[in-house]
């Protein structure tokens, strides 16, 4: 079992993908938290998770606010021990169209679901890891993180910022032992992705998502939950820093595509052209 002993929390972990990883964690033998705003469904992934002979505790929890979230990770460390594994995959896309259309709060509210609650998460995980010199942080991007996403900038905003919040986070933990990663996990059917294809916003200001799943490029969230098992297990861990792609064959990266990747600087946000500078980090 590739996650034997492993504390990991999930957000989001009641459906799509958050769901996916959670039983793939599981399957693996980690203790996994469950976290998310509706209890019943992680209530209802919990048990399932139980009946497949799996450690799972669902822990309903808004990740926007601080404080829930450390009291939600203090009942993790209290039940089954100092978090080892963080999947930071809960997330918003409610603010669809352009900015002059859509409302003010409700684009904030897509950006602060999104690094908000990812900051917190990490902040609350960070304290045992940094000194245990042991832990692995899963950030989870997605449309627009390295293009344009016309009538989708809340959400695209956040999710490149995600990305450099990731390699900041990365460098300032170098050498701490405390791994971080971001993972694009393709595009999946979860209700996110129908509420783009089912609202009035969605049909009007994102008429290219349809055809995207007419034409089959959506993948399924599994596919994302095995890759953070590979992650979590070490295998990418010279990969810490920069983004893995679930629907582009990462699961099957070997030692030779990880040294290209390194040697070539890829997977990180810069700016075509510039030669990326480190001054800031931490030999």
């Amino acid at each position: 079992m590739k996650l034997t002993d492993e504390v990991a929390v999930v957000t989001g972990a009641g459906r799509g993908i958050g769901r996916a990883i959670a039983l793939a964690q599981a399957r693996e033998r980690a203790k996994v938290a469950l976290l998310a705003r509706t209890a019943a469904e992680i209530e209802a992934v919990a048990k399932e998770i139980s009946a497949e002979g799996g450690i799972a505790r669902p822990l309903r929890c808004d990740i926007v606010d601080p404080n829930a979230v450390l009291r939600a990770f203090a009942a993790v460390e209290k039940e089954f021990g100092p978090v080892s594994l963080l999947v930071n995959n809960a997330a918003a896309f409610g603010a669809i169209g352009p900015i002059w259309e859509v409302e003010p709060d409700a684009w904030w509210r897509d950006v602060e679901t999104n690094i908000r609650g990812v900051f917190n998460c990490c902040r609350a995980a960070l304290d045992s890891m940094r000194t245990r010199a042991k832990g692995r942080i899963i950030n989870m991007t997605g449309g627009g993180t390295a293009t344009s996403f016309p009538n989708g900038s809340g959400y695209a905003t956040s999710k490149a910022g995600i990305l450099r919040f990731t390699e900041c986070l990365s460098d300032s933990l170098a050498g701490s032992g405390v791994l971080v990663f971001a993972m694009d996990p393709g595009l999946v059917r979860t209700a996110m992705t129908e509420y783009q294809l089912t609202s009035d916003a969605g049909r009007t200001h994102l008429p290219g998502i349809e055809r995207l799943f007419v034409e089959g490029i959506d993948v399924p969230p599994t596919l994302a939950a095995r890759l953070s098992v590979e992650i979590g297990s070490g295998r990418f861990d010279r990969l810490a820093g920069r983004m893995l792609m679930a629907a582009r064959g990462d699961l099957d990266l070997d030692e030779r595509a990880i040294e290209a990747i390194l040697a070539a600087d890829q997977r990180s946000l810069r700016v075509n052209g510039i030669p990326a500078e480190r001054p800031f980090v931490r030999e």
